[in-house]
């Protein structure tokens, strides 16, 4: 059985590359989170987890990540990465992550509403909500990413 995280952080991160991979680690990188070993969770956050915007990750960790993004290699273009965490009293938590052709405020606006969707379904109200987001408009091939890493 793998433990369970306890805490977390959001990130965002959008950059150009040579190729539609490089956007992407590039993209990593402007986020702070390059170097690790993404493990793509779905979007419940464990109960109780807490934020920490300073957790460092070694070099090469294996990191539970809910993560959004978008590559285009359409000059001109605007595209936008953004994710939210919605927490309950109970410490119950959920992560929405979008990445589309819009601008940041879009974006944003598109994961609150998962979010209150989500919690919405659950019955849940919302007493803590945090959302990260990025917009890059393309001059070669662009990507925008946004992620919450977990930790232990």
């Amino acid at each position: 059985m793998l433990p369970t995280p306890t805490r977390y952080f959001l990130t965002a991160g959008c950059a150009e590359g040579k190729s539609h991979l490089n956007a992407f680690d590039n993209a990593l990188l402007n986020a702070g989170i390059g170097n690790i070993n993404l493990i793509r969770i779905s979007s419940i956050l464990p109960p109780n987890v807490r934020y920490d915007p300073h957790i460092v990750l070694p070099r090469g960790s294996l990191v539970p990540t809910a993560y959004g993004y978008i590559i285009s290699d359409v000059p001109g273009e605007l595209i936008a990465a953004a994710v939210g965490v919605a927490i309950a009293e109970d410490g119950f938590g959920v992560i929405m992550e979008f990445a589309g052709k819009c601008s940041l405020e879009a974006a944003r606006e598109a994961v609150d509403a998962m979010l209150e969707e989500a919690f919405a379904r659950r019955g849940l109200v919302a007493l803590e909500k945090k959302i990260e987001a990025c917009a890059h408009k393309v001059v070669k091939i662009g990507c925008c990413l946004a992620a919450v890493p977990l930790w232990y």
